[in-house]
């Protein structure tokens, strides 16, 4: 028999189905009213707070109704143009790579993220575009590739210089001192 200790109150675990809205972020609280421990001598139950906890995605990151992820794709790819399939929240989609994509480009899916909470209408899902050059060329490969550059007239680039571009942590550095 469970023990009252004296206060009208006997302890016991129950299991409940918590309905989670769509859109909910991460640290979000939720309040079930009446659900939470009896009163002190009997008197009503108090609320039960559940509290939300996201689990990382293994492609998307969330940042507020937007998801994000990364495709990486060979510099052929990004020159030449390509589809790149991607499973959505909504299935599978084709990711359209126009020819000439470069490094940091970023493809916007709109109404493809998350669900607005207390709202309608959907986030966006942007894809970031990486482009890759092979580090390691067999002799063919290396061939063809200076007969390009050759084509293009890019044999001995000079470069274009222009003032340094900030990263990401640079304008988040300057942003917080100020500047």
């Amino acid at each position: 028999m469970p023990r009252v200790r004296g206060d009208g109150r006997v302890r016991s675990r129950r299991t409940l189905t918590v309905k989670i809205p769509a859109g909910v972020d991460n640290g979000t609280r939720i309040q079930l009213a009446g659900e939470g421990e009896v009163g002190p001598g009997g008197g009503p139950a108090g609320d039960l707070y559940v509290e939300i906890h996201e689990t990382p995605h293994e492609v998307f990151q969330r940042r507020g109704d937007d998801l994000h992820c990364t495709v990486t794709i060979p510099m052929t790819a990004g020159a030449l143009g390509t589809k790149v399939p991607l499973q959505t929240l909504d299935g599978v989609e084709e990711i359209d790579i126009r020819p000439g994509t470069q490094s940091g480009q970023s493809i916007p899916l709109h109404g493809r993220g998350i669900t607005h909470l207390r709202g309608n209408g959907r986030g966006d899902l942007v894809v970031h575009v990486e482009v890759t050059t092979p580090s390691k060329l067999d002799a063919e490969q290396e061939r063809l590739l200076r007969e390009l550059a050759k084509l293009r007239g890019e044999e001995r680039p000079t470069g274009q210089f222009q003032p340094g571009q900030q990263g990401l942590f640079s304008r988040l550095k300057d942003a917080f001192n100020g500047r």
